[in-house]
């Protein structure tokens, strides 16, 4: 009945019967047969290039499979295709969709509770990077600024998550919860776990309307933060909270470690730093320890090392032209950037990490 993905892929002559779309593939394996139904009952023959969705796959043969497959199948220079799937593969498909013919336009459809409150919202698209002469993988290196023409969220793909990739997903919420809303970190402090638990399918949450409100400010905050900035002209960005340290966290060969799990260790050491600063007492470091601690995210990596940690400031100065620029908050809610951070700072952050329960 619902003709929303349908319409998402543009208006077409009379008797245009196809339409492109890449998915992930463990969505194509949950809802392969019935994407393909739902074009099929249409008249419309749905040609689908599957990729894998996971960081080891975010490289250029991934974009170049999809290229390959637009080449193929003789994508008109008007026509979006769809990119549905989880945050690498809407990342990936961006990148495809900006280099073919110097830009087509696409449609993503986020479908893990990361990619719907932060992939799905920006301009930004991108791959990791394998460079020859330093031998070393750098994250989202190599990308672009392109908007698709459309994002259809729909938080019914929840559901078909695990536990893990659900926390992994709230990794991202918590942050923006801690630098931009105290009303936010309240509903997770308050519901975090049920939402966990439930895979957001608790009846009362949803008949409250908190399980959408949490999606909804999350998504409201990314918007009223990147929308004034897209091109990134200004780098103190509070959104970059998590940002600095996880990077690297996330690159360590072999780490089992997903984006919002990085983004959460790397925010909870940040919180230290934020202490020893004297921006918030310890009653407020506990507080947040504890929420995250509920909503199943790791506060800490055996890989978070002093030469980790200084590599990551030092490329925070490279990637933020000249300056740290890492936010810290100051309250839950509130933050600042700072960019004076020191070996000597982050030292004492990683003693006191090891005071924690973690």
């Amino acid at each position: 009945v619902n003709s929303q993905l349908l319409d998402a892929t543009g208006v077409h002559p009379e008797g245009y019967n196809t339409r492109f779309a890449v998915v992930d593939t463990e969505v194509d394996e949950l809802y392969g047969d019935r994407i393909r139904s739902y074009f099929t009952a249409r008249g419309i023959e749905l040609t689908t290039c599957v990729i894998n969705g996971g960081e080891a796959d975010k490289r250029s043969s991934a974009v170049d499979t999809i290229l390959d497959d637009l080449c193929a199948y003789k994508l008109r220079r008007r026509e979006p295709f769809l990119a549905i799937g989880g945050g690498c593969v809407l990342d990936i498909a961006g990148m495809a969709a900006c280099l073919y013919r110097r830009g087509v336009p696409f449609v993503r459809v986020p479908t893990t509770l990361l990619a719907i409150v932060d992939a799905s919202v920006g301009v930004k698209n991108g791959i990791d990077y394998c460079c020859c002469v330093t031998d070393e993988t750098y994250k989202n290196r190599v990308g672009s600024f392109y908007a698709p023409s459309a994002c259809l969220l729909d938080p019914a793909f929840i559901a078909s998550q695990d536990a893990r990739n659900i926390s992994n997903g709230f990794g991202e919420i918590l942050k923006l919860a801690l630098v931009r809303s105290s009303d936010l970190f309240d509903l997770l402090e308050a519901h975090g776990t049920a939402l966990v638990e439930s895979r957001f399918e608790d009846e009362s949450l949803k008949q409250s309307g908190v399980s959408s409100r949490i999606i909804d400010v999350s998504i409201q905050i990314m918007l009223e933060e990147l929308g004034p900035n897209l091109w990134e002209s200004k780098l103190d960005r509070c959104v970059d909270y998590g940002h600095t340290f996880s990077k690297l966290l996330e690159m360590v060969p072999g780490a089992d470690i997903m984006h919002g799990e990085a983004v959460n260790v790397d925010g909870f050491f940040c919180i230290v730093m934020s202490y020893l600063r004297g921006y918030i007492n310890m009653d407020t470091v506990h507080r947040i320890f504890n929420c995250m601690k509920s909503l199943n995210l790791p506060t800490n990596s055996s890989d978070l090392h002093l030469d980790l940690a200084w590599q990551s400031c030092k490329d925070a100065i490279e990637h933020r032209h000249g300056e740290q620029r890492i936010p810290l908050i100051t309250e839950i809610g509130e933050s600042i950037c700072v960019s004076d951070i020191t070996e000597e700072e982050l030292t004492r952050a990683l003693d006191m990490m090891t005071e924690f329960d973690h």
